[in-house]
Formats: structure tokens, C-alpha cells, sequence
């Protein structure tokens, strides 16, 4: 298992955190998602072997932006 930080722009309520979240879990090899939109900081558990392209380029398909 492996964690993974990613900071991400546009988050300003627990719904964008929600959204995020379920985003990231629907992703194969997640485990565990935790959002902060005060920070714009989002924590991945995963699988050794994912691709962090894949969960970026997840969080961008929902409209965010990924620094």
C-alpha cells in the first residue's frame, strides 16, 4: 500500500470533497480517500501500482484542477 498526496485547486465545500472522493474511489486499487478543501489537499491509499496520472487525470474529469 502506498499513500499518495495530491493537491487540488477549486475545492471550497464537503460537497467538492464528496465529489472528489467518490471520484477516487471508483478508481481500481483505491482503498481510502480523504479530502480537504481548506487545504486543497487529497490523500490516496492504493495499491503499489496504480498510476497517479490516473487518479490526476480523474480529479480533472470532475472539474478540478490538479497543481
Amino acid at each position: 500500500m502506498k499513500e499518495i498526496i495530491i493537491n487540488v485547486e477549486g475545492m471550497v465545500c464537503g460537497g467538492c470533497e464528496n465529489r472528489v472522493i467518490n471520484a477516487l474511489k471508483s478508481v481500481d486499487g483505491v482503498s481510502e480517500v480523504i479530502a480537504d478543501h481548506k487545504t486543497g489537499i487529497v490523500k490516496v491509499s492504493a495499491k503499489d501500482d496504480i498510476e497517479e496520472n490516473i487518479l490526476k487525470d480523474k480529479i480533472e474529469d470532475i472539474g478540478f484542477n490538479v497543481k
